[in-house]
Order: C-alpha cells, then sequence, then structure tokens
C-alpha cells in the first residue's frame, strides 16, 4: 500500500462516519475542497468508486461499506497502541470525550471532576449534551451517561448516581387559575412543558408508576425543550406542568416556588451509570475519571486505585 493511502483511508472514514464532506472537513481540521481532492485522489487510485454523492447527503458504496469494515477496525488498533504507547509517560494524558444530559453534567459529573482534574493538567475532558440515546462507538465519544436501565448489555456499566425520583410540579401561580390534576388523565386538559428526544422522533411521553400499575402520558404544550433545565425554569415562571428529577425541584418546593402534582405517581429510575465498551483499550485518563465518577453500593463516591499526580 501507498505510504499516503493511510492519510487518506483517514479522510475516508470520516467523511462515511459524517456522511458529509463538510462535517468531515471540519473534524479533521482541512478545507472541504482539499478533502473532496483526496477523496477522489484514493478511489482514482483504487480503481472503485467507495463514495455515493448526492446534493443532500454522502455515503459508501457497496465497495466502501466494505474497506469501512475493514479498515477502520485496523486503524483504531493502530491509535490504541499509540495511545498506550503515551499513556507510558509519567502524567495521564489525553482527551476524555463524553456525551450526557445537562442534567447528569452539571449535577453528577462536574460536581465531581471539577475537584479531580486540576491534580491532572494535561487531561482534558470534552463533555457534549444530548438526551439522545448516542451510539458511543460510531460517535467516538470515551464515556456515556444513561439511566442504568438504558445500557446496553455488551456495555461496562459504573454506577454513578443514586435511583432518581421523577416529580411533576407546578407554580403556586399556575395552580391558582386551573384545579390540580388528581389523576394521571387529567394531565391531557393541563399545559405541559414537555421534552423534545430526538432519538425517540418525538415528544417524551411521562412515564408514571404508582404501586405496580406503570403507565405512559403523552402530553401536550405551549412550550417544549431540548433540555431539562429550561424546563424547570419555564415551570418556576407558571408556565405549566414539568416532569424533571425530584432533586432539581425539591430547593423550590422548599422556597415556595412550585408545588408537587400527582406525587404517588412519581416513578423511581435506576441511578445514573457511566459506560463504555468492553473492548476499549483503557486508558490511565479514562480510569482517572472514571475512578473519580464512580460510586460504591450504599451511594457514596469510592477510590478503586489511585493514580500518580501531578505535581
Amino acid at each position: 500500500m501507498l505510504r499516503e493511502n493511510i492519510t487518506d483511508l483517514l479522510a475516508f472514514i470520516a467523511v462515511a462516519q459524517e456522511g458529509s464532506f463538510t462535517r468531515a472537513a471540519a473534524r479533521l481540521g482541512v478545507t472541504q475542497s482539499a478533502l473532496s481532492h483526496t477523496l477522489r485522489g484514493l478511489e482514482a487510485r483504487m480503481g472503485v468508486r467507495l463514495l455515493s454523492r448526492t446534493t443532500r447527503s454522502v455515503a459508501p458504496t457497496a465497495a466502501g461499506e466494505q474497506l469501512l469494515r475493514s479498515v477502520t477496525p485496523r486503524l483504531e488498533e493502530i491509535e490504541n497502541e499509540l495511545a498506550a504507547i503515551v499513556e507510558m509517560r509519567e502524567k495521564p494524558a489525553g482527551t476524555i470525550r463524553i456525551t450526557a444530559t445537562d442534567y447528569a453534567i452539571d449535577s453528577v459529573l462536574w460536581p465531581r471532576l471539577s475537584g479531580v482534574l486540576p491534580a491532572y493538567p494535561d487531561i482534558k475532558v470534552e463533555f457534549v449534551v444530548d438526551y439522545g440515546l448516542s451510539d458511543i462507538v460510531a460517535d467516538r465519544f470515551d464515556i456515556g451517561v444513561r439511566w442504568g436501565d438504558q445500557i446496553a448489555k455488551d456495555m461496562i456499566a459504573v454506577r454513578i448516581g443514586p435511583d432518581v425520583r421523577l416529580a411533576i410540579v407546578a407554580s403556586p401561580g399556575y395552580l391558582s387559575k386551573r384545579e390540580a390534576p388528581r389523576q394521571p388523565k387529567d394531565l391531557l386538559h393541563h399545559n405541559c412543558v414537555t421534552l423534545r428526544l430526538p432519538t425517540r422522533g418525538g415528544l417524551y411521553a411521562w412515564e408514571l408508576k404508582k404501586g405496580k400499575k406503570e403507565i405512559q402520558v403523552r402530553v401536550d404544550g405551549q412550550l417544549t425543550f431540548n433540555g431539562t433545565y429550561q424546563m424547570l425554569n419555564a415551570a418556576i415562571d407558571g408556565a405549566g406542568l414539568a416532569f424533571v428529577p425530584e432533586d432539581l425541584v425539591q430547593p423550590h418546593v422548599a422556597a415556595g416556588r412550585l408545588r408537587y402534582v400527582l406525587e404517588d405517581w412519581f416513578p423511581t429510575f435506576p441511578g445514573l451509570h457511566i459506560f463504555y465498551p468492553a473492548r476499549r483499550e483503557f486508558s490511565r485518563a479514562l480510569a482517572v475519571v472514571v475512578d473519580a465518577l464512580r460510586m460504591n453500593a450504599g451511594g457514596a463516591e469510592r477510590t478503586l486505585f489511585q493514580m500518580p499526580r501531578s505535581k
């Protein structure tokens, strides 16, 4: 294989994974025209078309799919080996990419990492807020964060938080204008602040539970957000009912800014977990982050091992 093919293959993989020359060029730090020229050269040398291009999208051809499946794991193996060599340095180093909701980042991830990262200046952490069930392997994340019952069985999962109860809340001002719901079906007649979930193609149906009875209510309302804190703020401002983690609303309930509604129907979800592929190379930098986030069975943070700290 010609030496330049390695660089060109990396370019091909980026375009195939992103499905866009524009996004791939941004990812690689090159111009779109240079990237297009690189791919045309690779196709010319191989004598086969690797990408099918339209005005709206870019997708691998059959030959491109075969190349992608065979080459990508090999190049990732090389990257992992190089990363392992780098990790032989005294200090843990590298970038850890994490995908999580804003609630998980603000309530768990950042509070724990903020006290650890100053001791490891060569570790960089990139947070990406996402309410979709992202494929962390395809999207090149090191760690994902989800509720415990949402994690695929082929992933290693580490609990980072206790079970969480979701609460329905509304402001006193909102409830002064209409009767509070007494049954879940009454929610259909209220202005509910809804959550858009990208991977489910629609609005989140409120999952309620009373004893062994579980129901889903497809609420509707004037406002839709794709973030927890925006829903909470809208409820505080009297825009309607919101369905958010109870630990976020407790201070506002105590202060009289919000009231619980249908409290006997509040569901409890398995706590937040971080997860990552079992086959992934476990770098020293990743070990530091995972160690800082994990908690023991009793709900307290724990440390399994200590990494050498920078001076």
